[in-house]
Formats: C-alpha cells, sequence, structure tokens
C-alpha cells in the first residue's frame, strides 16, 4: 500500500508540471505534433525498463495482446491526448488540467462494470467531496469557451476508458504497467504519425481546411525542434509522459483503478500551487475552498480505512 501511494505522488506530481512544461513552448509546436513527440520519447526512454520487465514476467508478444497495444495507443494518444491539446488551444490550460482531472468519476464506473471493482461508500464521498472542490475551481457561471469545455471532458472521457481497457487487457495478457505503457506509447505514436503524414497530403489538407478543421491540416513533425527547445520537450517527454504515466499504472498493479485514478484529484490541487510559483498566476479564494475539498477527498481514499477493500491484481507469482 505505501508503494502504491509513492507512485501515486510521483505521477501527480509530474502531471500537474504538464500545463507549465506546455507553457514555456506554446506557439513554438503544433498541438498535434507535440503528442507525436512526447509519447514516442517517452516510449523510448521506458524501452529498457520494459525488456526487463517482459523477461522478468514472461511476456510474449501474440496476435490479440498485439491489438490490444493498437487499441489502448489509438484510445490515449489519438484520441484523448489530441482532444486534450485541443483543449488548451481554445479554453484555458489550468481549466484544462482541472476537466481532465475529473476522468475519476468516469473510470470508477466504467472500473465497477468492466473491472467488477467494488464501490463503496468511503469512495463515493470522496469523490462527491472532489467534485465540489472542481466546480469551485472551473466555476461552471464564468466558462467563455464551450468548445474548449467539451473537448476537455471528451479528453476525460476517452482517457478513463484507456484506463480501465488497460488494467482490464493487463490482467488478461499478464503484462504490468511499465510493458503496458510502453507498447501503447509506441503504437500509439505510430497510428498518430500515420495520420500527420497523411495531413500533409494536398486534396486532404484541402478538405481539412475547407470542413473547418484546420487544425488537424498539414501537421508538422520537426519544426521548432532546437536546442533552446529541447529542455522542455525532453521534460515533458522523459518526465511528465514517460515517468508520469508509468508510476501512475504501476500504481494501479499494486492498488486499483479506482485508487490510482486519484492522481487526477491531487493535480487540480497542486497545479494551481506549481503556477503561481512558477508562472506566477494568482490563487483566487474559490481555488483555495476547491484546493481544501479535493485534498480531502483525495486524503478520503488514500488513507487505509478500517476494513481492507478488495482489489483486483495481476497475480505475478502464477506467470513465473
Amino acid at each position: 500500500m505505501k508503494k502504491g501511494i509513492l507512485y501515486i505522488v510521483l505521477s501527480a506530481i509530474f502531471f500537474s508540471t504538464m500545463e507549465i512544461a506546455i507553457k514555456m513552448v506554446a506557439g513554438t509546436f503544433h498541438p498535434i505534433q507535440l503528442n507525436l513527440l512526447r509519447f514516442f520519447i517517452g516510449a523510448v526512454i521506458l524501452s529498457p525498463l520494459a525488456f526487463q520487465h517482459m523477461k522478468k514476467y514472461h511476456f510474449h508478444m501474440t496476435k490479440d495482446s498485439f491489438l490490444f497495444f493498437v487499441v489502448t495507443g489509438f484510445l490515449c494518444i489519438v484520441i484523448s491526448m489530441t482532444f486534450y491539446q485541443l483543449a488548451i488551444v481554445y479554453t484555458k490550460a489550468s481549466t484544462v488540467a482541472i476537466l481532465f482531472s475529473c476522468n475519476p468519476l468516469f473510470v470508477i464506473p466504467l472500473a465497477h462494470f468492466l473491472l467488477k471493482e467494488r464501490l463503496s461508500k468511503r469512495t463515493l464521498v470522496a469523490l462527491g467531496i472532489s467534485l465540489v472542490g472542481i466546480l469551485f475551481i472551473v466555476n461552471p457561471f464564468e466558462i467563455q469557451s464551450p468548445f474548449g469545455i467539451i473537448v476537455a471532458l471528451l479528453s476525460a472521457v476517452t482517457f478513463a476508458l484507456y484506463s480501465v481497457v488497460g488494467r482490464k487487457g493487463s490482467q488478461q495478457f499478464k503484462c504490468d504497467g511499465v510493458i503496458l505503457t510502453c507498447l501503447s506509447f509506441f503504437t500509439g505514436s505510430i497510428e498518430i504519425l500515420a495520420l500527420v503524414l497523411i495531413s500533409k497530403i494536398g486534396f486532404v489538407a484541402g478538405w481539412l481546411r475547407s470542413v473547418g478543421l484546420g487544425v488537424f491540416a498539414n501537421v508538422p513533425v520537426f519544426r521548432g525542434i532546437a536546442w533552446h527547445t529541447l529542455p522542455s520537450l525532453i521534460y515533458i517527454g522523459i518526465f511528465v509522459t514517460g515517468l508520469g504515466f508509468a508510476f501512475y499504472f504501476l500504481a494501479m498493479d499494486v492498488t486499483s483503478a479506482s485508487m490510482a485514478s486519484m492522481v487526477f484529484f491531487i493535480k487540480p490541487a497542486l497545479a494551481p500551487i506549481l503556477a503561481l510559483i512558477f508562472l506566477r498566476e494568482a490563487i483566487t479564494p474559490a481555488v483555495t475552498v476547491g484546493i481544501i475539498l479535493i485534498v480531502a477527498g483525495s486524503l478520503m481514499t488514500l488513507l487505509p480505512a478500517g476494513s481492507k477493500q478488495p482489489e483486483l491484481r495481476v497475480s505475478r507469482a502464477k506467470n513465473r
């Protein structure tokens, strides 16, 4: 349990710096291009560790497991993270961070129906408290960009589906979080690279622009990469993407999908503090109340209860 909490905290710290890192390269990289670059970097960094885990747990790629990674890569990178990057373009980054952090609200019912994880009263109360905190921070009465809000919520929903599908597949194919993350990153990067290359075809780019989807037309691959942008790109690829997601799925392995999802209730509490420190963005009284409520809800789930809740785990002993 202590190891699971450590993984959750580390993942939350890396995820909470995402918006700050993106703002440092704002206007330099295309949002789809950044998805491609950061997930490919993350996959490369995770490769040595993933190979060690494959050997340790006797993982062998099959046709079915390959198709599984194609699906998880598509859900996470092509769909969810594309929505996420577009949301940052069309609305405030802080709003996107908080709305994306709502994905546990979708993970928990999905995990209940697909993974048969029990919904305890404690978990439901914690989610309710955290949701109220999120509403204090977002303030729905001051929403200025409906499109940005919609794609941010779509990003949260599809990431929740990715999380649950990833958890279910890791049980079926006997792979841990590191293997799942690395191979999903590789397949997703290949998929999004294929779409980027297609977007460069003349008539395709023209059609995308004609239907109002110019952001997907003629997407660059290497534009903006220079010595002064490398530190930010490396941090986004290695730490936020590679290590952030690895710790998140490792937390799933040793706890549960519901518990690991609390990363996204810690993030909206931590991200405003980091934004205040690095970007000097003010924390309003409403945000302060939201932070307190979110932290309270997270602690209710993270701190041990009187009775131990049943958890779904992949048995490593049986795989040896």
